[in-house]
């Protein structure tokens, strides 16, 4: 690790003041040598370290203000935790810093171990945890998921995909068409009932772990659409699943959060229908947040997979022909990425 960490150095110096009331009672005399070594990085400013010591782990997190902020984590966490479902614990805070320290929930992500023959396990248990904090009472406990969020994130397709990536400024027409599609969306968004929504609900942030799976990235939490974790789970950025699995996966969602309570509409048509529609907002919003990571913040790698995003969009556009206007609006822009062979 670069000698110019200030961060880094300041969060080990901030860990070591912190050991001796973690491992209080644990029959150490002195805290051991320890390794220290990057866990994970992912799309933010945040950064995870693993911490390793005579077969103890812990996993330091890096948020650096004011780009980052662990209140959200914070408060998150413990709301999770009280649903039952695997979380990590916090074990050390230093809010104003952005630093914390957590147990380790384990090294594999679901993302390493997913294949398509543990898909349906793996893929129930996800679901029984989703169902479980979508039965959390979050009403004026998170934000919410409201036209102007839902529009703000819309925009970021236009204005960093069309514009900054592709150098297409919009015409008159086009402008309207783009306005027709944004309605739709959220129309349907906000028509929907409203629960706990971790908002990046996919293989990358589940770890494989007892009790299976362990949640992660849970801070930038809403209170939104029923639809919108269950549909990110299985139109992921980084795994594509055949189309009658992902029906097949809806159904089962559908019915164990009907059987739950959760205000599912009576119809599976009409969740899958808003499933869809949820679907292609989620997608074109990430379109543009790859865009903006790669142009404002030098990571080029996350457009790779623009193109897998693309054909979600393009396989709803098939069966949903109120969505025509967004068919055609794109079939008018210039060559987007390919989805690699």
């Amino acid at each position: 690790m670069p000698d110019q960490d200030v961060r880094l150095q300041l969060l080990q110096s901030w860990l070591q003041d912190c050991l001796p009331a973690l491992f209080q009672g644990e029959g150490w005399g002195e805290v051991p040598s320890a390794s220290l070594a990057p866990a994970s990085s992912d799309a933010s400013f945040r950064r995870y370290f693993r911490w390793q010591a005579e077969g103890r782990s812990l996993i330091l997190m890096d948020a650096p203000p004011p780009q980052e902020d662990c209140r959200p984590f914070v408060k998150v966490a413990a709301m999770l935790a009280e649903a039952g479902v695997h979380v990590p614990r916090i074990l050390a805070q230093d809010l104003e810093r952005g630093f914390l320290v957590l147990d380790d929930l384990g090294s594999q992500t679901w993302l390493e171990v997913l294949n398509a023959d543990n898909a349906d396990a793996l893929f129930d248990k996800a679901l029984q945890a989703l169902v479980a904090f979508q039965k959390l009472p979050v009403e004026g406990q998170l934000p919410p998921y409201d036209d102007a969020l839902l529009r703000r994130e819309l925009q970021l397709f236009p204005d960093w995909y069309l514009q900054r990536h592709l150098g297409v400024e919009l015409n008159e027409a086009q402008r309207g068409q783009w306005q027709q599609v944004c309605d739709l969306l959220v129309g349907s968004a906000l028509a929907q009932s409203r629960v706990f929504v971790h908002r990046d609900y996919m293989p990358r942030n589940l770890m494989l772990s007892q009790p299976n799976p362990g949640i992660l990235d849970f801070q930038d939490a809403v209170h939104g659409p029923i639809s919108y974790d269950v549909t990110s789970l299985f139109k992921d950025a980084f795994l594509s699943w055949p189309e009658e699995r992902v029906i097949g996966w809806l159904q089962r969602y559908w019915h164990l959060a009907r059987d739950a309570g959760l205000a599912v509409p009576a119809q599976f048509a009409e969740f899958h229908r808003a499933s869809d529609l949820m679907g292609v907002q989620r997608h074109l919003k990430v379109i543009g947040i790859f865009a903006r990571i790669c142009h404002r913040d030098g990571k080029p790698k996350y457009l790779n997979d623009v193109p897998r995003f693309f054909s979600y969009i393009e396989a709803v556009l098939a069966r949903r022909p109120e969505l025509a206007v967004l068919g055609e609006l794109l079939a008018s822009l210039p060559q987007r990425e390919k989805q690699p062979a």
